[in-house]
């Protein structure tokens, strides 16, 4: 493979990692901030506007704080030789832990939980994003709440080919 094909290649996948990790991060705010301004049990943040800022000014710096820290100084750097991502990371925490058996298993089984939450979070996402969606439809037609899970269902439902 070419020098030119090589740097086209590694361009679309980084474009591609960044769509992952920015994408799943930049929809977590938006359950955030509902979930912000929902009275549950007679307590809820007001709605008005010294609320709204604040809410909004803490979800853009947790997620600044969050990209910045977690994923541009410690995820971007992690290289196993040529391999990324919470495996990577458990094996590269593994080889520093070093000859002592109970802490190497100690790491792995962390590493097994931060991969089997990544697995699970990568599952539920596109429901819920769909869902949420979905239930914007209730602002403009409340009347159509009880259509909202059967129409995500319907629009989530993946297309078998025939």
């Amino acid at each position: 493979m070419g020098t030119k094909q090589h740097g086209a290649g590694l361009a679309a996948m980084t474009l591609g990692a960044l769509g992952v990790v920015y994408g799943d991060i930049g929809t977590s705010p938006l359950y955030t901030l509902h979930e912000i301004f929902v009275p549950v049990s007679g307590v809820g943040v007001p709605l008005d506007a010294s609320h709204i800022i604040g809410a909004v000014s803490t979800i853009f710096w947790g997620l600044m704080l969050v990209v910045t820290l977690k994923y541009v100084i410690l995820i971007l750097r992690a290289d196993n030789n040529g391999e990324g991502g919470a495996m990577a990371l458990t094996a590269l925490a593994s080889k520093a832990a070093g000859g002592t058996p109970r802490r190497r298993a100690l790491i792995l089984t962390i590493g097994m939980f931060g991969a089997t939450l990544f697995f699970g979070d990568s599952v539920i996402t596109p429901a819920v994003t769909v869902m949420g969606a979905i239930e914007g439809i209730e602002v403009v037609a409340p009347h159509l709440q009880p259509y909202v899970v059967p129409l995500s269902v319907l629009v989530h439902k993946p297309l078998v080919p025939g």
